[in-house]
């Protein structure tokens, strides 16, 4: 099996903890990232770990529906969210980093074992992640 590991970073000019607070929340996903269609709290839309978010997303031309944990939150700095359901069980991390001049990285990570036909097509899943991640 092909693993796929894609790490992306942008650079935003707003302070860390404005960036970390709206991109943590899964609530505001759909709003920034350009795949993700719909977000779908189980329960209380706390992030908090073990919260359980389901996400609907269009990639490569399909419909993918799963459900994230959250893994690890630290206000401000990291969040980490892990799947294990579905085709392509995956895990996504996001990092927030100071820049010179007040500004943010935020750095994007997605990684998995992909499972079926994910796993024939692990290269352009890797390729069209970074495309879509570049876009947010």
């Amino acid at each position: 099996m092909t693993p796929v590991d894609v790490v992306t970073e942008i650079d935003i000019a707003r302070r860390r903890a404005d960036v970390s607070e709206y991109a943590a929340h899964p609530s505001n996903t759909a709003s920034w990232y350009v795949n993700i269609k719909s977000v779908q709290w189980h329960g209380e839309p706390h992030l908090r770990l073990g919260a359980k978010v389901d996400f609907v997303a269009e990639f490569l031309g399909r419909r993918l529906s799963y459900t994230y944990e959250v893994t690890e939150h630290i206000p401000g700095e990291a969040l980490t969210m892990c799947t294990s359901d579905g085709p392509f069980p995956m895990q996504t991390e996001y990092r927030w980093t100071d820049l010179p001049g007040g500004g943010t990285r935020m750095t994007l990570r997605n990684s998995g074992t992909p499972q079926g036909f994910g796993r024939i097509a692990a290269p352009v899943m890797s390729a069209a992640m970074r495309r879509a991640n570049q876009r947010t």
